[in-house]
């Protein structure tokens, strides 16, 4: 069961996705689900994904938490001195926001709903 505030999906940067998706594959077994060209999903311990999205190609893992409330934990993360990044967005399977914590981490948070 998903919980507010844990960590729910691991975004990783993707490059040439069919590569990442044949070394991952070859090296311990992992399966995907493509969500169109760019972006590969696996579930492996721990959801998560390759972005293989080129503006991005040079990005860092992107630690993604879970919140049943989106609007609720977006107040939480700005009131506790946390940056958004990104405003509340719709993705496909969701929405989510981006933040930056008071070390410079970038991390995301996402809700079905």
């Amino acid at each position: 069961m998903r919980q507010d505030g844990k960590l729910d999906y691991l975004e990783l940067p993707g490059g040439a996705i069919e590569a990442v998706k044949t070394f991952y594959g070859a090296a311990f077994g992992w399966t995907f689900t493509d969500y169109g060209p760019r972006y590969a999903a696996f579930d492996e311990g721990l959801e998560g994904g390759f972005d293989a999205d080129e503006a991005k190609a040079t990005r860092a893992p992107l630690p993604v938490l879970y919140a049943h409330d989106l609007e609720a934990m977006l107040a939480r993360v700005e009131s506790a001195g946390g940056t958004i990044l990104a405003p509340i967005y719709a993705f496909p399977g969701g929405r989510r926001f981006h933040f930056r914590d008071p070390a410079g981490t970038e991390l995301a948070v996402w809700s079905e709903r």
